[in-house]
């Protein structure tokens, strides 16, 4: 009889979200967009690149007039305003303050009224309380990077009254690929990336959920004014303070940056994975 040893693949997502978070030196999601210029551009890069898969999502989603979405990591509103001229309301949860100024100031100018901002980490949220208790569709849309991700998701299926829709990468991104290279020689120690949709897959499956799920690739494009912008730009990514540091950096932009007529630009190629389940469904087992 072959005995098999019980994988608990949520410790699996904690510890490969510590080592990651311990290797950055405490630098995540939230810390990295926290001021407005950082989120602005990450806004200007989405509508440059990625306006056809925020359209290709919100397509695929079971919307009606009467729907009330939560969007937990909302970053900037690539969404969450796109949704609020669909639906009836939408609750964006943003731990970020960068991001969420950049989305307030978008609700403010195109005078949207149907969009609640939370200023919140999910791990912190309550619900009844930050948040209403009950929403027809959840989405959290490459924002998984809390620790104990099985009781985020549960806290996402109690408040989620028809579907729960969650997007995150496949294999190591583009910038995985970056500071594993730079990483050891700017800081001297290795770095390690976040879990991916192979652990995310196997921590639903021992929820007893079995998600649909879409793999599709994605390319986007950091572009900057010049050479000297991008490495301004990556410093905080990396932590960047000494004048050494600063070489390393700029010499290793210079590898990898294109000319794009007046521009200069840094391609990003990953992998991303939809999964998505409805409440009830066959594919639903708790």
């Amino acid at each position: 009889m072959i005995k098999k040893d019980v994988i608990d693949w949520n410790e699996i997502w904690k510890e490969q979200t510590l080592l990651q978070n311990q290797s950055q030196h405490g630098i995540d999601c939230a810390s990295i967009w926290k001021n407005k210029e950082s989120a602005q551009l990450f806004l200007k890069m989405f509508e440059e690149d990625g306006a056809s898969l925020i359209e290709k999502a919100i397509n695929e989603l079971p919307l009606t007039p009467d729907s009330r979405i939560l969007d937990i990591g909302s970053g900037p509103g690539t969404l969450a305003i796109p949704l609020s001229k669909i639906v009836t309301h939408v609750t964006a949860v943003e731990p970020s303050e960068g991001m969420l100024n950049v989305l307030n100031e978008r609700i403010a100018t195109d005078e949207i009224g149907n969009i609640d901002c939370v200023n919140k980490r999910w791990e912190d949220i309550e619900a009844g309380e930050d948040i209403e208790s009950s929403y027809d569709i959840v989405i959290a849309s490459y924002s998984l990077g809390m620790p104990n991700i099985r009781e985020a998701i549960r806290k996402m299926e109690e408040v989620s009254s028809k579907y729960v829709c969650l997007y995150w990468f496949a294999g190591d991104a583009s910038w995985d690929i970056n500071y594993k290279a730079l990483w050891p020689l700017l800081h001297g120690t290795e770095y390690y990336p976040s879990p991916k949709c192979n652990v995310l897959y196997n921590v639903l499956y021992d929820m007893g959920i079995y998600p649909n799920m879409t793999v599709f690739p994605f390319e986007h494009i950091h572009r900057f004014s010049s050479e000297e912008d991008a490495v301004e730009h990556f410093k905080s990514y990396y932590k960047v303070s000494e004048e050494n540091q600063v070489e390393i950096l700029r010499n290793y932009l210079k590898d990898h940056l294109e000319i794009d007529n007046n521009s200069v630009i840094l391609r990003a190629m990953n992998t991303r994975v939809k999964l998505w389940w409805k409440k009830g469904d066959l594919n639903y087992g708790n």
